[in-house]
């Protein structure tokens, strides 16, 4: 297996396991690393197409269960949010008729 194939592999599996921790932070810094394995790639004449295609539809499957946890993350942020909105506002009503 070339090295970028590995690369590729080696940042796919970090990003399961940042992904299982929730470390936002990790994730941030391994999708640079991925866009960095994405240029190695492109500039790589002799690879392994079907192991090259089987590494990227596993990294394309990673992106989506981050794409998707990361949206339940947002709503999640996005309903307390509005709890806390509604109880400011609960407080004000409060304070005003007591």
């Amino acid at each position: 297996m070339s090295l970028v194939l590995q690369r590729i592999e080696q940042t796919r599996e970090a990003l399961v396991n940042a992904l299982a921790e929730r470390n936002w932070e990790a994730i941030g810094q391994l999708d640079l690393d991925c866009r960095s394995c994405m240029e190695d790639v492109l500039s790589e004449a002799l690879l392994d197409e079907a192991a090259l295609r089987d590494n990227l539809e596993g990294l394309l499957g990673v992106y989506r269960q981050l794409l998707e946890a990361a949206t339940g993350e947002r709503q999640a942020i996005f309903d307390e949010m509005s709890q806390i909105h509604q109880a400011q506002n609960a407080a004000k009503v409060y304070h005003l008729f007591g």
